[in-house]
């Protein structure tokens, strides 16, 4: 069964205990996750504006981090078998998680406008190093209209292509920091003055924030975990090894040649037009996935409308927001999503371990209200908190997107053992 078949077939029900999996394998899955084009051009940024030793240690840190906060939502699926769009409908409310949906929908079509930016500046690149005069914009509207059709069709061969894209990503990454040190020598130092400054804890904070809806929707492939053990394990031998792996691999070609772009590396090194072309498989791929849940969440949230309205509707907004120019700016949007993601699973940990801590699952999803404001209310709350450590420099623990997710936790904590009434 594939993990689409399963999302779709128990979408709406707890997962039966017979078809689990052991933690191992959904580590290698979530691993792949930390390996992506946007995931080099986020260490590159943090590479310039800290040096070698501070970055990664900042990915070191996100991956301990991000190891912790997965494990929680891990077990809190084992022990559940829901999925994230059912863990947060019982702690919101029906309403509250058509509200949540919508916006985790959302970051998955502007993370489908960082991708269709990849893909067509690969293109560009791939034009100029041939003579020829490429149209980002036109690239981007090819790109975008392939990736949102093989997701209507559902392409089987996306599967197989997702199989082999992460290493052939790999193997052209370490091409990269081979070619880099051979050329300029391994340069730890950041430059004088960096392009995107920023301190310590606004970069781990962007490191969260890049990867923390893969750790709040972490539900919808670790409830197929057999036990509560492997879930743990699956986050041990992903965040923690994957992140700082891939942060190195972007820090030492960025420090060493001053660049951020890893299509302009690939043709500065002569690598050719081919490598660049192996560069869309994992946006393509990527986007895919992207376009898939989010129109299934939405379709579910909203079921009268027909599930590739929304993909259709996903590829649409993806591509404006890829011509507006996202990817100019991602360090602002990958600290926003450290500022809005974490405090809703924070929630529905914390749910699961109080209000329904020895319910029935099955039985918890029956008679929701339409709004459990308690949980709406925080939720804005630590929104507010994250973006005066953010934007204000009003911060608790140096890092925004730590002080939501601690707001968050001990405020919810505290207002469920106040005893209030009917929530």
């Amino acid at each position: 069964m594939s993990s689409s078949e399963a999302n779709d077939e128990y979408a709406h029900s707890p997962v039966p205990d017979g078809i689990t999996i052991p933690g191992w394998r959904v580590g290698l899955i979530v691993a792949s996750f930390s390996i992506g084009l946007p995931d080099f051009l986020n260490g590159a940024h943090n590479a310039l504006a800290l040096g070698f030793s501070k970055a990664v240690l900042a990915a070191l840190c996100a991956g301990l981090l991000l190891c912790a906060a997965g494990s929680l939502t891990a077990v809190t699926s084992v022990r559940t078998r829901l999925s994230t769009y059912l863990l947060v409908r019982r702690s919101f409310g029906t309403g509250g998680a058509a509200a949540i949906n919508t916006v985790i929908a959302l970051i998955h079509f502007c993370w489908f406008g960082v991708n269709a930016s990849f893909f067509g500046e690969a293109l560009v690149e791939a034009a100029a190093a041939n003579g020829l005069a490429g149209n980002f914009t036109a690239f981007v509207i090819l790109g975008a209209v392939l990736m949102t059709g093989s997701t209507i069709i559902g392409f089987r061969a996306l599967d197989r292509l997702a199989m082999v894209a992460v290493p052939v990503l790999g193997a052209i990454l370490i091409a990269v920091v081979v070619a880099s040190v051979n050329a300029r020598g391994f340069v730890t130092a950041p430059p004088a003055t960096a392009a995107e400054p920023m301190h310590f804890g606004i970069a781990l904070s962007a490191l969260l924030g890049a990867y923390m809806l893969a750790v709040a929707t972490m539900p919808d492939l670790s409830r197929f975990t057999s036990t509560p053990r492997g879930a743990v394990a699956s986050m041990a031998l992903s965040f923690p090894v994957a992140i700082p792996l891939m942060m190195a691999a972007a820090a030492i070609p960025a420090l060493a040649m001053q660049e951020t772009s890893i299509m302009k590396l690939i043709v500065q090194f002569g690598f050719g037009t081919p490598v660049l072309f192996l560069l869309v498989l994992p946006t393509w791929t990527v986007n895919a996935l992207n376009l898939y849940s989010s129109s299934l969440s939405l379709s579910s949230t909203f079921p009268r409308v027909r599930q590739w309205v929304f993909t259709v509707v996903g590829g649409v907004l993806g591509t404006i927001f890829a011509l507006m120019g996202i990817l100019d700016a991602f360090i602002p949007f990958v600290l926003f999503l450290g500022l809005i993601i974490p405090p809703i699973a924070a929630i529905y940990v914390i749910d699961s371990w109080t209000r329904y801590r020895r319910a029935d699952a099955a039985d918890s999803l029956l008679a929701l209200p339409v709004f459990r404001w308690d949980a709406l209310g925080v939720w804005a709350a630590s929104i507010a908190v994250g973006a005066l450590g953010a934007y204000k420099g009003l911060t608790l623990t140096s890092v925004p997107a730590l002080d939501a997710t601690l707001f968050a936790a001990l405020a919810y904590a505290a207002l469920r053992f106040v005893p209030l009434k009917a929530r």
